[in-house]
C-alpha cells in the first residue's frame, strides 16, 4: 500500500484537491457573495447575495475525476522513467516494489475512472462535451510520459498548463450552473464574467511556478537525462543558460504579482502576505539556483518552489477573509 502511494504521489493529490477546495469555497463563494440579486419567487423585492449552485456532491465527484487522471498520469511517468530515475533518484518503484504490469493497469483504471466521472459531471451540468477534457488530459499525460518530456521545452508547458486548469475546472463547471438558474429565477443576471479573472490569477501564477519547477528538475536531472538523449532546456541550451531562464521566469511571477496587487486588489493584507509568504521563498529559489553546483542545492530550490506553490494556493484563505470581514 505504501509504495502504490508514494507511487500516484499522495501528497501531491492532497494539493489538487485542496486548491479545488478552496477555489470553490474561499474564493468563488465569497466572490459571488458579493453580488446582490432580486430573485422572482421572492416577491418582497429585496436583494439577496448570489450563493454557489453546482451542487456539492457534483463538485466532489468533479474532485475525484481530476484526482483520478492525475494519478494515472503519475504512475504512467513512473512507468516510462525507470532507466533515468536509477540515475537521477537511485531507486524506482515499478519494476521492483510494483511490477510494471501491475503499475500499467492501475493506470488504465484510474484512467478509466477519472474520464466516466468526467463525462458523467459533464451530463449533470449540462454540456457532456465538457468530458473530452479529461479524455484530452488523460492522452496528453501518457504522452507526456512517452515522449513529449523529452522534448525541448515541450513537456515542461504541458505540465505547467494543466496545473493551471486544475483551479480552472472549478469555475469552468460553476459557471454554466450559475448562468442558468440566475437566467431563471432572478430578475436581471449580474455580470459573473468577472469569475473567470479571480480564479484566472491563481491559474497563472500556478501555470508560471510549475514551468519554473519543472527547469529546475531538469537541471537537477541533468545527468540521467543527457545519458538516454532527453532534449530538456539545461541539455540543449545548457545548464546556466537553464538557470537564467528560472531565474528570469521567477522575477517575471513577482512582477506580476505586484502589478496584480497594485492594479486591481491594493490591500495591506495581501502586500504582506505575498511579501513574506511568496516572494521571500522566491527570493530564496533565486538565491540557490544561481550558486548551485551540485543536485542537493537545486533539489532544494525544487522542494521551496513547492512551498512557493502551496503558499500561493493558501492565499485563497486571505482572500475569503478579506472578503468574508470587508477588509479590503
Amino acid at each position: 500500500m505504501k509504495a502504490f502511494l508514494n507511487l500516484i504521489r499522495w501528497q501531491n493529490l492532497l494539493i489538487v484537491i485542496l486548491t479545488m477546495v478552496l477555489m470553490r469555497y474561499a474564493v468563488l463563494g465569497p466572490v459571488i457573495g458579493k453580488i446582490g440579486v432580486i430573485l422572482l419567487n421572492m416577491g418582497t423585492g429585496e436583494e439577496i447575495p448570489m450563493v454557489l449552485r453546482f451542487p456539492w456532491y457534483d463538485f466532489m465527484l468533479l474532485v475525484a475525476a481530476t484526482v483520478f487522471i492525475t494519478a494515472g498520469g503519475y504512475v504512467i511517468n513512473d512507468y516510462f522513467d525507470i532507466k533515468t530515475d536509477l540515475i537521477n533518484k537511485g531507486k524506482v518503484i515499478v519494476g521492483t516494489k510494483i511490477p510494471r504490469r501491475q503499475a500499467m493497469m492501475w493506470h488504465n483504471i484510474l484512467n478509466f475512472a477519472g474520464v466516466s466521472a468526467g463525462f458523467y459531471i459533464s451530463w449533470k451540468a449540462g454540456y457532456i462535451w465538457l468530458g473530452t477534457l479529461f479524455l484530452v488530459v488523460s492522452g496528453l499525460l501518457y504522452f507526456y510520459s512517452a515522449s513529449y518530456k523529452r522534448q525541448f521545452l515541450i513537456g515542461n508547458i504541458i505540465v505547467a498548463i494543466l496545473t493551471a486548469m486544475v483551479p480552472l475546472l472549478v469555475v469552468f463547471y460553476e459557471w454554466p450552473a450559475l448562468y442558468k438558474y440566475y437566467t431563471i429565477n432572478a430578475i436581471a443576471l449580474p455580470k459573473i464574467n468577472f469569475i473567470f479573472y479571480w480564479v484566472g490569477g491563481f491559474a497563472l501564477f500556478a501555470f508560471l511556478t510549475t514551468l519554473t519547477r519543472e527547469i529546475i528538475k531538469d537541471i537537477e536531472d541533468f545527468e540521467g537525462d543527457v545519458a538516454y538523449g532527453r532534449n530538456t532546456v539545461p541539455v540543449v541550451i545548457g545548464v546556466l543558460s537553464a538557470k537564467v531562464v528560472s531565474v528570469s521566469l521567477i522575477i517575471i511571477t513577482v512582477a506580476l504579482l505586484y502589478l496584480t496587487w497594485y492594479f486591481f486588489i491594493n490591500d495591506t493584507i495581501t502586500l504582506i502576505y505575498l511579501s513574506a509568504a511568496i516572494v521571500l521563498p522566491l527570493l530564496y529559489v533565486i538565491y540557490k539556483v544561481v550558486i548551485s553546483n551540485n543536485r542537493q542545492q537545486l533539489h532544494s530550490a525544487s522542494s521551496a518552489m513547492k512551498i512557493v506553490m502551496l503558499t500561493g494556493i493558501l492565499y485563497s484563505v486571505v482572500v475569503k477573509v478579506i472578503l468574508t470581514w470587508n477588509l479590503f
